[in-house]
């Protein structure tokens, strides 16, 4: 399942050139990653609250083609990979909803207590990884 979270490129995100700085990217694929999350009936804040942290692990990006100021940036994400101690999500940004790529990439997130150690998430939180469990679905088919 693929959501699609769409905002301005803003003129601070660009650089003198008018083209959106590079830098700016992991930013909209964080913007896209909490849509997404929030589409399955979650959020950040509620994850962080149950003791449940989703810290970055690798991020790529590749750029394909430059965006600019006044066009609109279409992020779509999905959850490429779910386990108990990691996540994967995938992204792709458009100019337009139909548009090219403009720029793709991944992030990977494992999941940790609050003293930011690994843990199984199945084991650590049973009851919210049976509630992610459709989300989880919804990426790998099982």
């Amino acid at each position: 399942m693929t959501t699609e979270t769409s905002f301005p490129v803003r003129y601070a995100e660009t650089d003198q050139m008018g083209i959106v700085h590079h830098s700016v990217y992991p930013i909209w694929f964080e913007c896209g990653r909490t849509e997404h999350v929030k589409h399955f009936g979650f959020t950040y804040a509620g994850l962080e609250a149950a003791g449940a942290l989703l810290p970055l692990i690798r991020l790529t990006c590749e750029y394909n083609r430059a965006m600019h100021y006044g066009e609109s940036a279409h992020v779509r994400t999905r959850l490429v990979k779910a386990g108990k101690s990691r996540m994967v999500f995938g992204y792709t940004v458009h100019a337009s909803p139909d548009g090219p790529v403009c720029a793709s990439g991944f992030t990977e997130h494992v999941w940790t207590g609050k003293d930011l150690k690994p843990v199984n998430l199945s084991r650590r939180y049973p009851d919210l990884f049976a509630e992610m469990a459709p989300m989880f679905q919804a990426a790998t088919g099982e």
